[in-house]
């Protein structure tokens, strides 16, 4: 990284940087109270909150949203007509799925091979940490060129649309010229990218029945009808034979124009197992930001262990469907569910539940503010210029701001490259992204105000 004063900074406060980023992580924060404690969320909605108050954040508050989480809300005055630029991240993490097969424990940072390890680490904990970052290394060096406001999310893996709701009844809240997503990545490490497009998500939740109870296999099967066996059935007919996504009336063959993802990179990036194929069709790219893409999240059926020589009253399974740009996700929800239960055999009973959703998202990439990022990525990237990709991931409340403010323009950075590993086992963070993408952030808003 060359040398100026905000990257000298930066580099400077990187010691402080990982002992937050360690207070940070070690909150369970999870937002589903059935697998851990509400307190956990509310321990690290309060350190976001003293964060900011530390730096002058005024009028900081717990948002308590519809979904009965909190979203913390602070606001920085700039100089005197200023632009207003909202920075987004949030605090809520995935389970950590199973400790056991962790290195090291998921909510204790460690350091290992140059990177930092731990739940939330990049996915978006880290994401708070930037921001805190960008606006100190530019408190030191003449001030906050803007007015900044900063909302930290409290259930934006849970897709339950706490926030949204609560923006959409406060809307003057998050009003702003424009805004920072700090919650997505990198194209690899060392290249600088902004996400252009996300695709949306819904969830359903699918539950076939067919007999009053359980019977002994040896004794019924054959005949009886097996709702696990049904659901396996409904579940394989949401994919071709190479894999693709085929859902009865939803388009699947959209393709990309931007950035390039090389297939062999992929397999290394998704760590793919020597000599399994990809699923799908056409070029990679197509398949995870331009296409639907279906998902099987979880089944419920009896374990191996313990399981007893029975033929299945009933199953259910829990299936997501990323929705690309250009679809509406309330329609291709109808499609899914109207798919599953047209493919649902032998008359079984069957009932589908949406229990989340969030639209795709499709930014402006010729505003001004995208020239005011790529110059910043110029300083902070020697020798690099700023891609443009796609993120297979959704987060629901871009179009929601979108929606709100649509002079507004969005910009999506963050610290999620493919080594991150987010929402998998053994998620880390890599130090120098995090500090590049500080000084990027931090010249950007000197960029933006400038301009």
């Amino acid at each position: 990284m060359s040398s100026n004063p905000v990257a000298e900074t930066v580099a400077s406060l990187m010691p402080r940087a990982r002992t937050e980023l360690g207070e940070l992580v070690a909150f369970k924060s999870v937002a589903d109270f059935d697998q851990f404690p509400k307190s956990e969320s509310e321990g690290a909605a309060n350190w976001v909150a003293d964060a900011l108050r530390a730096e002058g954040f005024q009028d900081v508050a717990l948002l308590d949203t519809p979904d009965g989480t909190q979203s913390v809300y602070g606001y920085l005055p700039g100089p005197e007509g200023a632009k207003t630029v909202l920075l987004y991240a949030h605090y809520d993490v995935q389970p950590p799925l199973d400790e056991a097969a962790w290195t090291t424990p998921p909510f204790e940072l460690t350091e290992r091979d140059g990177r930092w390890y731990g739940r939330g680490a990049a996915d978006c904990k880290g994401g708070v940490i930037m921001h805190l970052l960008a606006l100190r290394a530019l408190k030191a060096n003449g001030g906050v060129p803007v007015h900044v406001k900063v909302i930290a999310e409290g259930s934006e893996e849970q897709g339950t649309g706490g926030l949204e709701r609560y923006a959409e009844e406060h809307p003057e809240l998050l009003a702003a010229d424009t805004i920072v997503i700090g919650d997505t990545g990198n194209f690899r490490v060392g290249l600088p990218t902004v996400t252009s497009t996300l695709r949306g998500m819904t969830l359903v939740r699918v539950q076939i029945d067919t007999l009053e109870g359980n019977l002994h296999s040896g004794q019924f099967g054959g005949a009886a009808p097996d709702a696990l066996a049904a659901l396996i059935r409904v579940l394989d007919s949401l994919r071709a034979k190479d894999g693709s996504t085929t859902v009865d009336g939803l388009a699947a063959h959209a393709t990309w124009d931007g950035l390039s993802y090389d297939e062999g990179q992929f397999r290394e990036d998704a760590k793919v197992l020597d000599g399994v194929e990809l699923i799908g069709s056409d070029a990679v790219a197509d398949r995870i930001w331009a296409r639907p893409a279906v998902t099987v999240l979880g089944i419920d059926c009896p374990p191996v262990v313990g399981a007893t020589p029975s033929v299945q009253a009933g199953a259910r399974a829990l299936v997501s469907l990323r929705v690309p740009p250009g679809v509406d996700t309330a329609e291709a929800t109808k499609l899914l569910q109207a798919h599953l239960e047209a493919h649902t055999p032998w008359g079984a009973r069957v009932s589908t539940e949406q229990i989340g959703q969030g639209q795709p998202f499709s930014a402006d990439t010729t505003s001004p503010a995208y020239t005011a990022m790529a110059e910043a990525m110029a300083v902070a990237y020697p020798g690099e210029e700023m891609q443009y990709a796609g993120q297979g991931g959704s987060i629901p409340l871009c179009n929601t701001l979108a929606a709100l403010y649509p002079q507004a323009e969005i910009l999506l950075i963050g610290l999620s490259e493919p080594e991150a590993r987010i929402h998998a086992v053994n998620e880390s963070v890599s130090p120098e992204e995090l500090e590049r993408l500080s000084v990027t952030e931090a010249l950007f808003l000197q960029n933006y105000a400038a301009n």
